[in-house]
């Protein structure tokens, strides 16, 4: 596969012929809280990549872990980064000039024996858009690799094209809950993705979707979607999940990423039910009862990204199966990114989106 890590963030002259300039905006971190927006170098594609003029780029929950505290996980800020991994955009020059694109951030290796099995979400050699070394999508212009850009069909927004990522890991993690017809499904946290689990429960069969969120706004979103209950997590002990489920709900998504959901999720669960962790902790540590866990036998699946979902993303909402378009409350042009996050963090609305193409 052709490498190109040096056109991710290497500079060029500009595209002959199509007036693009040779500079462009760039939103780069530089600690927690520090972004800054920069004219660097318009970069230059190489074989196999083409030039992408980004125009939409979703503010995801790793995002603000990178914004707020330098650092995700166990990666560092080691260097300045452009963050960002949720972005749609046009490619400018060569054969597919014009062509709207969604951007799959993930540059797998391909070539190991994970990546061989099927697995290439979990390559140890991944790149990703917005992580390590490689800068994502908060700026004018990118290359990316050309297989890696899927067609938009005219009947999907700029918007939508940015939040088919986080589409494709809530049908990943569909995946992963080996959802059955008729199963009862609790998601704990809606935010964007937890809404997305909520609305591809049903699609995937399910028969009752309960949604817990602490927020009320996104509990009234839960509810405009279909959730047969939305409450606060208060309301959501043992009880509660005997009364509204029986035993309690077969498959238990948790996308809060804090050590309550995962707690949570544990009492939800009926005995020999499966809970699908999503969320990524703020401090890389996941904690529950183990009791609870061990006497319903429960399984555990967690999520990393998404593997291989995108041309179902895309038909999903073609189709008008899954609403993307609802999930978006904010906008704001590339200029004005520092507001953008800080929106985001303060979680008064659901999805914000940067578009950086607007000045």
């Amino acid at each position: 596969m052709t490498d190109v890590s040096a056109s991710v963030v290497g500079a060029g002259p500009g595209v002959p012929g199509l007036g693009v300039p040779g500079t462009m905006s760039v939103a780069r971190l530089y600690g927690p809280g520090d972004i800054r927006v920069e004219r660097e170098p318009l970069p230059d594609p190489v074989e196999g990549t083409d030039l992408v003029r980004v125009t939409a780029v979703g503010l995801c929950g790793s995002d603000l872990h990178w914004y707020a505290e330098a650092g995700i996980g166990d990666a560092r800020l080691d260097r300045p980064l452009v963050v960002g991994h949720e972005f749609a955009g046009v490619i400018e020059g060569g054969p597919r000039h014009g062509l709207r694109v969604a951007v799959d951030p993930a540059i797998p290796c391909e070539h190991c024996e994970i990546c061989r099995e099927g697995y290439g979400n979990l390559c140890p050699d991944v790149r990703f858009a917005g992580h390590g070394t490689v800068d994502g999508g908060l700026r004018e212009f990118i290359t990316w690799p050309a297989y890696l850009l899927r067609p938009l069909p005219d009947t999907l927004t700029d918007a939508d094209g940015a939040l088919l990522e986080p589409l494709g890991v809530g049908l990943h993690s569909l995946d992963l809950g080996h959802l059955r017809v008729g199963a009862t499904v609790a998601v704990i946290g809606c935010g964007p993705i937890g809404l997305l689990i909520l609305q591809l429960a049903y699609v995937a069969g399910a028969s009752r979707v309960f949604a817990v969120e602490p927020l009320e706004h996104r509990l009234l979103a839960a509810r405009a979607l279909g959730a047969d209950d939305a409450v606060a997590p208060e309301m959501a002990d043992r009880a509660y999940w005997r009364e509204v489920a029986g035993r309690g709900a077969d498959v238990v998504f948790e996308v809060a990423g804090t050590e309550e959901a995962v707690e949570l999720a544990m009492t939800a669960v009926r005995p020999g039910g499966r809970v699908v962790l999503v969320g990524i902790p703020s401090h890389d540590r996941i904690a529950f009862s183990a009791s609870t866990a061990r006497r319903k036998g429960v399984t555990i699946a967690l999520v990393r990204r998404m593997n291989r979902v995108y041309d179902r993303a895309i038909d999903l909402v073609a189709r008008r199966r899954v609403d993307l378009s609802s999930l978006v409350t904010e906008s704001y042009p590339l200029g004005r990114v520092a507001e953008a996050f800080d929106a985001a963090d303060r979680r008064t609305g659901i999805k914000v989106v940067v578009e950086p193409a607007t000045t």
